[in-house]
């Protein structure tokens, strides 16, 4: 089995400059719905409020899981579009000065670099203004089948509004020149392009996404009819083999995905944890416990870790526990990528 360090990783996604407010608990306030899971951070309408920090950062999905291989040892190259502008010098100096190959990065001339403002409170669950800038803007005619020879892993992020188009491409490009292609789309990404998500998986290993994600994408997949049979909950297993996906048995979902290309599908459900399923059988980790003090970026450390050590054929459950032990550091920091870690010490927090 090949060291980290022997290989080759290119990640493809957003990049965006963070800002992040801190707001103390006695300037907003939280309302949760009674009949609906959906709660509201409130501000008091025109109010200047003074917070207690305010930090810029490096983020997006494409930077974000570019920094974690990188930590962990995979010569990475990140593919993302920034504007011509401070903002996407910035991202490429944070890039170079994590060894990350930034020749591949596209500026452009039309399009800001993207930026998102993050409203963080004492629920550590911020909510988030994005201006997705030139992240919408990747084409196909940029997508060669030379920016994927040599790479042994190529991580495709959730790619913005138009640049989703380029999905089923880049799979099957990645896929012809060897790669394992591991790919995590958003939400906006499942349910806009949906079409396109599918024709992509049969180019893909590894399909990461969340619970909410994995919904929306079963009703696309599952025949209606294929419903779950009418089962009593104990409550006491995990949430998503009792309840399943879209009124279906979460183990269709996995067989429907799997029988389309998919070697692995990876589903996290938040603070409970997360599953993994492959056409033989479903795989549950618990989520563990960590001080949180910012939730974003953890998706992304998550998915990425675990597709880094997949790539390399490495046991599912030291996959699922070192992308546990990397995404618990990062909920830990303030931003998506200071609490990145480096190989020996997911090791030793796996080990602890």
């Amino acid at each position: 089995m090949k060291t980290f360090s022997q290989l080759n990783a290119l990640t493809i996604g957003s990049a965006t400059i963070d800002v992040i407010a801190s707001v103390d608990d006695q300037d907003i306030e939280r309302m949760t719905m009674h009949n609906a899971t959906s709660s509201f951070l409130l501000l008091e309408e025109g109010r200047k409020i003074d917070v207690s920090s305010i930090k810029s950062s490096v983020g997006g999905g494409g930077t974000n899981s570019a920094v974690a291989l990188a930590r962990l040892g995979y010569q990475t190259t990140a593919l993302v579009r920034v504007g011509n502008d401070l903002e996407g010098k910035k991202i490429q100096e944070v890039l170079s000065m994590e060894q990350i190959n930034t020749d591949l990065m596209i500026k452009d001339s039309a399009l800001p670099t993207g930026q998102a403002i993050m409203v963080m409170s004492h629920v550590r669950n911020p909510t988030i203004f994005t201006n997705r800038g030139a992240n919408i803007a990747f084409c196909e005619d940029e997508i060669d089948p030379a920016l994927f020879k040599g790479q042994n892993l190529v991580y495709i992020a959730s790619l913005s509004g138009n640049s989703a188009a380029c999905l089923t491409k880049i799979a099957r490009l990645a896929k012809e020149a060897g790669a394992f292609v591991a790919t995590n789309p958003g939400i906006r990404q499942i349910t806009y392009w949906s079409g396109d998500i599918v024709e992509s998986l049969s180019h893909i290993d590894l399909l990461s996404i969340n619970a909410v994600e994995a919904e929306q994408l079963a009703l696309t997949l599952l025949p209606k009819g294929q419903a779950m049979a009418d089962t009593k909950s104990s409550g006491e297993g995990p949430v998503l083999l009792e309840k399943g996906l879209g009124g279906r048995t979460f183990e269709s979902f996995v067989q429907e995905v799997c029988k389309i290309g998919p070697k692995i599908v990876l589903v996290t459900n938040g603070a409970e944890g997360a599953y993994v399923g492959t056409p033989d059988g479903i795989r549950f980790h618990p989520a563990g416990k960590s001080e949180v003090s910012n939730t974003a970026g953890a998706g992304d450390a998550f998915a990425t870790t675990f597709s880094a050590y997949a790539a390399i054929g490495a046991d599912l459950d030291i996959c699922l526990k070192a992308a546990t032990a990397n995404a618990l550091s990062v909920i830990a920091a303030p931003d998506t990528q200071s609490g990145l870690l480096m190989k020996t010490e997911i090791n030793n927090a796996m080990c602890a």
